[in-house]
């Protein structure tokens, strides 16, 4: 996928409501997992993202800064995020519990 078309989204964007279920994509366009939900809101949000698993079973949820991810918006309008973290390293985080 070319992201260099899309349109980053602003801090005030980053907001639970727009990032949920948002896909993860990582090196290579991976897709990596995808948001649970959100904790907070701007540049100091953590964004909780499920990796693994196959339609939501058996992912494990971990805890992300949202500096960390660089969210996005297609020409669809669909919300999306790019990260440097491979699914493995995600998979190695320590898992969230809310």
């Amino acid at each position: 996928m070319d992201h260099s078309n899309h349109v980053r989204l602003t801090e005030a964007e980053l907001t639970p409501d727009l990032l949920a279920d948002a896909t993860i994509y990582g090196p290579d366009d991976e897709d990596i997992g995808s948001v649970s939900h959100v904790h907070g809101s701007g540049s100091t949000a953590q964004v909780i993202i499920d990796v693994g698993g196959f339609l939501g079973i058996g992912a494990k949820p971990v805890a992300v800064p949202v500096s960390q991810l660089d969210f996005m918006r297609d020409e669809d309008g669909e919300v999306h995020a790019v990260t440097s973290w491979t699914k493995d390293q995600l998979k190695d985080m320590p898992e969230h519990l809310d």
